[in-house]
């Protein structure tokens, strides 16, 4: 079945502004890329496609409150970068099975200006104030198997 057929199918006589979740696993793409999925799915939370002979992102439409997205299966070995840009919420990526060969490829999903981004120095800083906060106690051979009451 292709991918728009397969939408379709999926809406299940609903608006596609309406939809939270799709999933879209072995149906098939044209020339290895997205159709039928456009910026009229403002509400999807949740879009997989697996194993679709999915190899490019290039036509994915903003998807802006999708947090999970499964693309496990597929023939995608770059053009990551659109996934930053479409889908500035998301949380889970799967891209296992993919052709995906350096880690370079994923570099371009690492935002900087992340929470958990640390510069470098600060690192050492926590790690040095870890230290300060104290060290195991060490027990003496008496004080083994004794509890305080």
């Amino acid at each position: 079945m292709e991918m728009k057929k397969k939408i379709n199918l999926e809406l299940r006589n609903r608006a596609p502004e309406e939809v939270t979740e799709l999933v879209l696993d072995n149906c098939l793409c044209v020339n290895g890329e997205i159709e039928g999925l456009n910026d009229t799915f403002k509400e999807l939370e949740f879009l997989s496609m697996a194993n679709v002979e999915l190899s490019s992102l290039a036509r994915l439409p903003s998807l802006n409150k999708l947090r999970k997205l499964e693309l496990s299966d597929n023939i995608i070995s770059g053009g990551l970068e659109v996934l930053a840009e479409k889908c500035p919420n998301l949380t889970y990526l799967n891209l296992s099975g993919n052709k995906i060969k350096d880690l370079s490829t994923v570099e371009a999903l690492d935002e900087e200006d992340d929470d958990d981004y640390v510069e470098e120095g600060e690192e050492e800083e926590e790690e040095e104030e870890e230290g300060l906060r104290g060290e195991k106690r060490k027990r003496d051979a008496e004080d083994d198997g004794e509890e305080d009451d």
